[in-house]
């Protein structure tokens, strides 16, 4: 079932979601080699718990962390660990936080010191493709026309969509109706409407569009080992337009130079 959202729910899932952006912001001052992903989870923890609000990964159906870790190759729900960024390294950091029972959900891409030219255009490229589906996300739409969007701007580039994990609905429940493909047809699936919250998150691989899941159950990653980017924000829909709940503000003014710079090709 799509629940749509009242302006007092959509209040309280902006706090949410400044305050998961705020949580990364705060995380991507330490982001660099040296540092531990275990290190970034612990900090991303207690920074959620000293505002007030819940990991709410943590705990979920077992998962172990605060922060999914993406290293490299891994898609999605990776486990921090004691492993020690590297140069040349990519690091997705995806985390949800819930706060006065609603949920904000958000992942940025990472690269770590100088990382190869072709990495870092799939970064680029993944970034852009995330604008490109919050712009088909309009009320009257359909969900397939995000998918849509997303896929043939990557695919035109070379790039491939995993077909297995997908973006969602999200309010009270982390995951809510509906499913929202990186891939699809437009003119299809549900009618988007005024009031939905969505959280559109292409993952896009450099490689492969094949993944496969480790024995631990949770971490996926390319079949091929070709390094994957994904990037999310949490949107609303409202009548006349789309509001991107989430920023990167925090992250890129905590980056600086070194925060991921998209310019579009049409």
């Amino acid at each position: 079932m799509i629940y749509l959202k009242t302006p007092g729910d959509i209040e309280k899932m902006r706090k949410a979601c400044d305050l998961v952006s705020r949580t990364l912001g705060e995380v991507a001052k330490h982001v660099s080699p040296g540092v531990s992903t275990l290190y970034l989870d612990n900090v991303a923890r207690e920074f959620i718990q000293s505002q007030g609000g819940r990991p709410a990964c943590l705990g979920f159906s077992g998962f172990p962390a605060t922060l999914c870790i993406e290293l490299n190759e891994v898609v999605v729900h990776g486990f921090p660990s004691d492993y020690r960024l590297k140069e040349g390294d990519i690091l997705g950091i995806d985390t949800v936080v819930e706060l006065d029972g609603f949920n904000g959900d958000m992942c940025y891409t990472f690269a770590i010191g100088e990382i190869d030219p072709s990495v870092m255009k799939l970064l680029v490229t993944t970034k852009e493709s995330l604008y490109k589906g919050i712009g088909a996300c309009k009320a009257g739409n359909r969900i397939g026309d995000i998918g849509n969007a997303i896929q043939t701007y990557v695919e035109k580039r070379g790039y491939s969509v995993v077909r297995e994990m997908c973006g969602h609905g999200i309010g009270r429940s982390m995951h809510e109706d509906p499913e929202i493909a990186n891939y699809g047809r437009r003119g299809t699936g549900a009618l988007i409407k005024s009031g939905m919250c969505l959280a559109i998150e292409p993952m896009i691989n450099l490689g492969s569009k094949n993944v496969v899941i480790e024995k631990d159950g949770w971490t996926c990653r390319t079949k091929d080992r070709k390094p994957s980017a994904h990037y999310e924000h949490t949107v609303a829909v409202h009548p006349n337009e789309t509001e991107i709940m989430t920023t990167f503000k925090y992250i890129e003014d905590a980056l600086g130079e070194k925060a991921i710079k998209i310019h579009f090709e049409e």
